[in-house]
Formats: C-alpha cells, structure tokens, sequence
C-alpha cells in the first residue's frame, strides 16, 4: 500500500463506475469539487457585494481580491486545514482568506455553513435539470422521427404478453414517448419550481444579519434579494430552519425515479421484441454478443438501461427518510446521505438518457415474422363474416376453423413448423366461396384501426410543440464510450 502522500495508482482504487465509466463530463463536472468549491468562493461574493450596496463597510479593493481569487483553489491547503478543524466550510474560508488578505474579515459574514452548502446544492440541482432537459427532449425527438417513420407498419399487439389485435411499430412507440413527454414536463416544473435557500442565518431567523444592519429588517430582506437575484434564481423559500426543507430533494429526486421507470419499460420492451426478432438496437461492425456464442447479439445497451433505472428508482428512498428525520432547525445526519443521493440521482438519468438517445438513433424494425405467425389465427373472425355473407351458416363456419386452427397450433407448437392455417382453409372447398377473398382478408393494414392516424396527430399536436425550446439544443447523434 502506498505511504500517505504518495502517488497512488488510480486503478487501485474504487472509482465510482457512474463517473470512470459513463457519465458525461458535463455532468461528472456539475458534481464535482471544483465546482462546489468555486460556488462557494461565489456565493461570498455576492454576499459580500450585497452587503456592501447596503452600506456595510466593504471596500472596493477587498471585492476585487475575491473576483480575482474564485477559481485559484488550494485543494491541498483545504485538505489539511479540513483535517485540522474537522469542518469544511470553514477550512475553505480559511483557504479563500489566504488568497485574499485584505478581504479576510468580510468573507463568510453574517453567514452560516449552509448559507454555502445548501445555496450551492440548489445551484447545482437547478444546473442538473439544465443539463437534463435538452436530452430528454434529443431522446423525445429521436423516437418521434421513429414513429412517424413506422406510423404506417403493422405489428403484432401483446396484452398479457400474449399476442394481441394488431398494432403497428410507430403506435407502441408513441406509449413510449407519451410517459418521455410526461417526464419532460416533471421535469421541467421540478427545475421552475426550485427556489433559493438565500440570506437566512443560523436557524432561519436572519438574527446576524439583523444584528450587522442594526435592527433594519428592510436591508435584511433587501439583502436576501439581492443574493437570490445574483445567483439566478427569482424566488428565495421564505421560511428555512439552518436548511433548506428536505422535501425539497423528495420532489427532485421523485421526478428522476419516474424517469427511470419510464426508461426501464421502454427498455424492456426493446428487450422483449429483440427476443421476437421483431426489434433490434444498435449493434456495432466489431462488436461481440457473446463470447462462447458468436451468432448472439444481446441487447445490452437496453440492458444497461434497466439497470441503472432500477439504481435511480430507488434513491427516492434516500430524501424520503432524511426529510422524515430531520429534527427541528436541522440534524446533520442529511449531510453523508445527501452527498450520494443527489449526485448519483443526476449521473445516472445522464447515463441512461444517453444511452437511450443512442439506442433511439440506430433502431432496426422487423416486423413480419411475428405477424406472419400469429395473423392467420386472428383473421378468423374476418373468414366467419365473409362466409356468412356468402351464405354460409355461422356455427358451421366457427366449428370447421376451431377444427383448422386446433391443427395449425399443432404443427407451430409440437412440430416447430410454420402456421399453415390459411392453406388449409384454401385446401378445404368449404371455404371455396371466399378463396378470392382470402388475400384481402389477410391484409395487415386492415387490423391497426387508426393506430396511423393517432400517430399523426399525437406528433403533431404533443410532442413536437413540447420541443420547441430545445430545438437549438437537438444536436447530432450520440456514439457511447463503453
């Protein structure tokens, strides 16, 4: 094992897979420490920018030490006065005070540890959302041009995973991207409704902050304004314990586990049609499926999918249980858990709906197989109708098919062969009266119902005005690192 401070072989340590292996970095970076860090250096600027338009003793030349000083962080220096003092925030104002002597005095004034922490939380949760949004829609986009593509193609239908009346491909897609569309709006309202912890004090009751502006509350409230404003948010929570309410990361967490149970049945509904040969995703020129069976080609991109969206269905689990056991102003028992949740909760919708955009770009349809197999059986009722209109007797009808079909199932279920209900029905004169009739009987089209015309007029009356603020945001196609 390495001797402290030494160089340590990245590989022999755990890295959390969620960054080393599939995030973005745009995301990786939203959670990382450079980030935090460097709010927090931002949030005392605005705070003590605030403070000084109010008339607090402020100088110009301390403000402009900080500007300067935002991005220059010792993470060393941090490190080793975090272990001294047991206490991040303040080893981070001791390490920013190094940087700026002559701004020493006012940095952090007035303020609490979670004027920082939390404030930045909701920067980074708000920034989380941005980052989101645009790909949710990519992915909104990407299966609604798969949709209007296969508007038109039958397919076969399952209810109970048993074949069904006749659907076609861009139909069943669009249950898919009516739950994408209701995520999106989640989405959306959970990012809009996100407001600022702001200027509170030490148990909510901005009593430091009265106490620096002698006794003026309108400059306390004028300076919980100010900073709100600075930091782009137009509404602080009126009322806050040394926190922000936990409810809060119930309400962000909630809508990123519905993502992922929508990701997770869409996924496996790839997962089920690749089974049927009805359906494939993106299979790559060299890559492998299996390494004992070179003929396979799993769905593991779907896979990865359902995977990771059962990770991020059940940290909602995480926020529920702090909420529930924060006591009065605060506990610090939120902090660890939170550290994990929320991250992870954004790293893995990142992961998932770039996996999704990629599967959604390079999808592959083969529907007739499956609609060869089981149309000859659902077509029954057609014969029955045209028969009678012939004048044939309907129990007469209904028995002689029973009889056919009963045959055909045999030679599909213990023989392996084909369904070969429709040439028995040729090869009986019973049914001689509608022979001519039989292709047209057989048309796939003449199942789907308005399944094509729903089609039209879900894309063009939900989905594609629900893009329209992304639309400078769609980008090209996605390749996956791994």
């Amino acid at each position: 094992m390495a001797a402290p401070g030494e160089a340590e072989d990245v590989m022999a340590r755990y890295r959390s897979p969620l960054v080393s292996r599939y995030a973005s970095a745009e995301m990786a970076y939203n959670f990382s420490e450079r980030k935090k860090f460097g709010t927090w250096r931002r949030l005392w600027l605005y705070l003590a920018q605030a403070e000084k338009s109010l008339g607090l003793p402020i100088t110009d030349e301390q403000i402009q030490e900080m500007e300067a000083n935002l991005d220059n962080i010792d993470f060393k220096m941090a490190a080793e006065e975090e272990k001294k003092l047991r206490h991040d925030v303040m080893a981070h104002v001791h390490t920013f005070a190094h940087c700026c002597p002559k701004a020493a005095a006012i940095i952090h004034l007035g303020a609490t540890s979670c004027y920082v922490g939390d404030n930045t939380d909701l920067i980074v949760l708000r920034d989380g959302f941005d980052l989101l949004l645009p790909k949710l829609a990519r992915v909104i986009s990407r299966l609604a041009d798969f949709a209007e593509k296969y508007a038109d193609m039958p397919a076969l239908g399952f209810t109970h995973y048993q074949p069904a009346q006749l659907t076609t491909v861009g139909k069943r897609c669009c249950l898919w991207l009516q739950d994408l569309c209701m995520d999106l709006q989640n989405l959306e309202r959970a990012r809009d409704d996100l407001r600022f912890r702001g200027v509170k004090g030490t148990t909510g009751t901005q009593a430091s902050f009265l106490q620096l502006f002698e006794g003026d509350h309108r400059k306390v409230e004028e300076l919980d304004r100010l900073v709100t404003a600075k930091a782009g948010f137009k509404r602080a929570y009126m009322v806050t314990g040394q926190t922000y309410s936990r409810k809060v990361d119930i309400g962000v967490l909630a809508v990123l586990a519905s993502l992922g149970a929508s990701i997770h049945k869409i996924c496996t509904d790839i997962r089920l049609l690749a089974n049927l040969k009805e359906i494939e995703e993106p299979f790559e020129k060299d890559q492998i499926g299996s390494s004992a069976m070179p003929y396979k080609r799993n769905p593991m991109r779907s896979e990865r999918c359902c995977s990771l969206a059962r990770h991020l269905m059940t940290l909602v689990m995480d926020p529920l249980q702090t909420a529930a056991v924060q006591w009065f102003e605060r506990t610090l028992d939120d902090s660890a858990n939170r550290r994990v949740c929320l991250a992870e909760a954004f790293l893995t919708a990142d992961i998932i709906l770039s996996t999704l955009q990629n599967i959604s770009e390079g999808l592959v349809v083969y529907p007739k197989r499956r609609i060869r197999q089981e149309l000859p059986f659902m077509a029954t009722e057609n014969i029955i109708m045209a028969m009678v209109k012939a004048g044939g007797n309907r129990q007469d009808c209904h028995e002689k098919i029973r009889v056919l079909s009963q045959q055909a199932a045999a030679v599909v279920k213990q023989e392996g062969g084909d369904n070969d209900f429709i040439d028995r029905v040729r090869a009986d004169p019973y049914f001689s009266p509608i022979h001519k009739q039989l292709e047209s009987l057989l048309d796939p089209s003449s199942f789907t119902g308005r399944a094509p015309q729903q089609v039209a007029k879900f894309l063009k009356e939900e989905v594609r005005p629900a893009l329209i603020p992304y639309q400078s945001k769609m980008g090209g196609k996605i390749e996956l690192a791994l």
